[in-house]
């Protein structure tokens, strides 16, 4: 549980600093697990993502549009 822990706390501060959450932070703002959204990203059901290089990154602005779309609850 500490990694989640972890993860969710990473997630809070990345609020407050850079808008770009990793695929484990914004799994922990959705209150989803990391396998499931990398899940939904291969299938192209997920929010929308980016790729900055070769690592993946979610606006918290794309998480709450997708949240409010599809009835998930973020924070």
């Amino acid at each position: 549980m500490a990694g989640t822990d972890d993860s969710i706390m990473r997630a809070q501060a990345a609020k407050r600093g850079s808008p770009f959450l990793n695929t484990e932070q914004a799994a922990a703002w959705l209150k989803v697990s990391a396998k499931l959204l990398k899940r939904m990203r291969r299938r192209a059901e997920g929010p929308h993502f980016r790729r900055h290089g070769r690592v993946v990154r979610y606006h918290i602005d794309d998480l709450t549009a997708w949240s409010d779309a599809s009835g998930q609850h973020g924070e």
